[in-house]
């Protein structure tokens, strides 16, 4: 199968605005209209739509951005043909220290489908982090930079209505320059290893495995080879 793509951008500086079209192979036209500043310093708007011929399927959506130094608010309609669908995201940041929040409203069934909260705090050296979403998942991670060469990390989670607390700890060794190892194991007793060596500026050589240590001779392991080339 074959397929292409077809874009047009055009740019009015002066009133912050920019038009982008989009036609591809599978008959999707795309239109984007975006204003840059000109509400508010910071402020940006975007109107996308999009129609199929062919099938008359036809979706629109308004996105408005906020961004400040301190923080940054979304908010996004989708206009569905059962009822405009609301989504947005609040993150505020002082002093080291982030809270965020999230949530997606259907307007047709006047529901609340997502409902989720974080908070952070980050340091020179470690970074600590917790969130909850829909009110039945928590979680939670401490990452730790201990020397030049040494990072660990440690993440938790646990689900309403589960007896059971699936957590991780990974840890990263900078043996020079050029070669780094990393492992990481679970709750579920699945252990992981990795090594990467740079063989010369621009060439990356990578080895790793994934074991079920609980079962050794029941097999299911995972072994990976790659190698990145950038020029």
């Amino acid at each position: 199968r074959t397929s292409g793509s077809l874009e047009t951008k055009y740019v009015v500086p002066e009133y912050g605005l920019t038009f982008l079209e989009k036609w591809n192979t599978d008959n999707l036209l795309k239109c984007e209209i975006t204003a840059d500043n000109r509400l508010a310093e910071g402020f940006k708007v975007v109107f996308d739509a999009s129609l199929v011929p062919n099938t008359g399927k036809k979706t629109a959506e308004l996105r408005t951005a906020y961004t400040h130094d301190k923080a940054h608010v979304e908010t996004n309609v989708a206009f569905d043909k059962d009822g405009p669908i609301l989504n947005g995201a609040l993150v505020l940041g002082h002093q080291g220290w982030l809270g965020g929040y999230q949530y997606v409203f259907n307007t047709a069934r006047s529901t609340l489908t997502k409902n989720n909260f974080a908070v952070g705090f980050k340091a020179k050296d470690f970074t600590l982090f917790a969130n909850m979403n829909d009110g039945n998942e928590v979680g939670g991670s401490v990452y730790q930079r201990i020397n030049d060469q040494l990072e660990t990390g440690v993440q938790l989670a646990w689900t309403a209505g589960s007896n059971q607390t699936r957590f991780a700890l990974a840890s990263k060794y900078q043996l020079d320059s050029q070669t780094l190892v990393s492992a990481k194991v679970n709750n579920i007793c699945q252990v992981g290893l990795s090594f990467q060596q740079l063989l010369r500026p621009g060439v990356k050589l990578t080895l790793s495995a994934l074991f079920e240590a609980k079962n050794l001779n029941a097999g299911g392991h995972k072994v990976g080879f790659g190698l990145e080339l950038d020029a």
